[in-house]
């Protein structure tokens, strides 16, 4: 086997575990007790995928999606998806400019690193979609003209499962999108009782602290894409998807897109435990969360 010469050493491995414990570190201050969450949300940010919260209302999906945002650094912008929003106001549009005769394009809450979709199911089909090719190529097309993306780009998107009122169904192609789906669920005992004390500071995203740079986290991911995955562990994922495909239990299996995306997220995990080669386990515990917003039941 030819080694890769842009493959990550041990000494880029443990730069970047370093790295990784101190953005978990970091929003572990505002959402305390959800670590391995935390852990999740983060392999997938470096694995250049997007994140769907899914859970109730009041445990913690925006402060999360925040304190990530605060922690990284860069650019962060913020849409309330709502029924009457717009695809325009999501991506950006042309318009004209009386002083210069000209017509020029407006950049959109889009254009950011970390962009907090809160309530995206809020939102109706012909927004949602705006979203399909940015979230795929990192591009807005708009009148015919590409505008790119800054680096990284990552959506961090909630919505509430049970409150279905007013809300739309994320379609397949834009669930296929999401590298995974995570569920806050409850605190446990001792970190519920630490936020209901009085002058408990839990949730206060404000004291986040910085402890990255999006070029940092950029380079990162570029680095980390090379990182040395067995033939045997590929073999081991791709035998993973063809299951979900063959389950007569599910009209839709998982997509390559997916297989992909679980791959770049096992790279990532290895790193973060200090390993420059992925193990089997890596895929077992991520092959769940990673999988989990694809199949769909027959």
């Amino acid at each position: 086997m030819t080694e890769n010469p842009l493959a990550p050493t041990e000494a880029d491995v443990a730069r970047f575990r370093l790295l990784h414990d101190a953005v978990v570190d970091a929003v572990s201050v505002a959402l305390q007790g959800k670590r391995p969450v935390i852990e999740l949300a983060t392999v997938s940010l470096f694995a250049g995928g997007h994140v769907l919260l899914e859970d109730v209302p009041g445990t913690g999906k925006t402060t999360l999606a925040r304190a990530i945002a605060a922690a990284l650094g860069g650019s962060s912008r913020r849409i309330q998806f709502t029924p009457d929003l717009l695809p325009a106001d999501v991506t950006g549009t042309s318009v004209f400019e009386p002083g210069t005769g000209q017509i020029s394009f407006r950049p959109g809450p889009v254009f950011t690193n970390v962009l907090l979709a809160d309530e995206i199911n809020r939102a109706a089909a012909k927004t949602q979609s705006a979203l399909l090719e940015v979230m795929a190529e990192r591009t807005v097309t708009v009148d015919g003209i590409g505008h790119t993306v800054p680096d990284p780009f990552v959506v961090i998107a909630t919505q509430n499962p049970i409150d279905l009122d007013g809300t739309y169904r994320l379609p397949e192609a834009q669930l296929d999108r999401f590298l995974v789906r995570i569920t806050l669920g409850y605190p446990d005992v001792e970190h519920e009782l630490a936020v209901l004390r009085p002058g408990s500071r839990a949730g206060v995203v404000e004291e986040v602290p910085e402890v990255t740079t999006a070029e940092a986290v950029a380079a990162a991911s570029r680095q980390l894409r090379h990182l040395h995955v067995a033939e045997p562990i590929l073999t081991y994922i791709r035998a993973i998807g063809a299951a979900t495909r063959a389950d007569s239990r599910l009209r839709l299996g998982a997509s390559t897109r997916a297989l992909r995306g679980l791959v770049a997220a096992t790279q990532v995990y290895a790193a973060a435990q200090g390993r420059h080669f992925v193990v089997p386990s890596d895929v077992q515990r991520l092959a769940g969360p990673v999988l989990a917003p694809r199949p769909v039941p027959a």
